[in-house]
């Protein structure tokens, strides 16, 4: 039996890109990868320019949904976790938090660019947005063909 929640965790984990969908007011999708800060397992944090059309969905229909994986495993051997959440441009003290948090996380993986309040803010080309995940499901590795298997996180 395998534990769906410990999976889950270490695919967040040990992932740097999760896949963000979204969708416009007419409801046309898009989806687009970006790089992501978590905090436990239920918040991701990006950055990305407000112009970008998920972002320009976020702000009709903050609906999202996200997908982790390692797209460089075996084909057969795939693990995901797929969510589905709520997401927003972040402002005021949540954006004061969450940008430290952000470049705390980035200077974790190596990076050198520090992040600060200026960095988010107009005219900065860029703003924070944060999804907050409100459920969770893997993919089961004994089932076939393709079945999920909601975790809690």
């Amino acid at each position: 039996m395998t534990d769906f929640s410990d999976m889950a965790r270490g695919i967040i984990e040990s992932n740097r890109y999760m896949v963000l969908g979204t969708a416009n007011d007419a409801g046309v999708p898009w989806v687009t990868p970006v790089w992501y800060a978590q905090s436990h397992y239920r918040r991701f944090i990006w950055l990305s320019s407000p112009d970008r059309r998920h972002s320009q969905n976020v702000r009709a229909r903050p609906e999202v949904s996200i997908v982790i994986f390692d797209s460089q495993v075996a084909v057969g051997s795939a693990r995901a976790v797929y969510m589905t959440g709520q997401a927003e441009e972040l402002s005021g003290a949540d954006l004061e938090h969450d940008i430290a948090f952000f470049d705390a996380a980035t200077r974790a993986q190596g990076l050198t660019r520090r992040w600060a309040m200026e960095d988010v803010v107009p005219a900065s080309p860029y703003r924070l947005y944060r999804a907050t995940a409100s459920q969770h499901w893997v993919l089961d590795p004994d089932s076939s063909p393709d079945d999920r298997a909601e975790v809690t996180l």
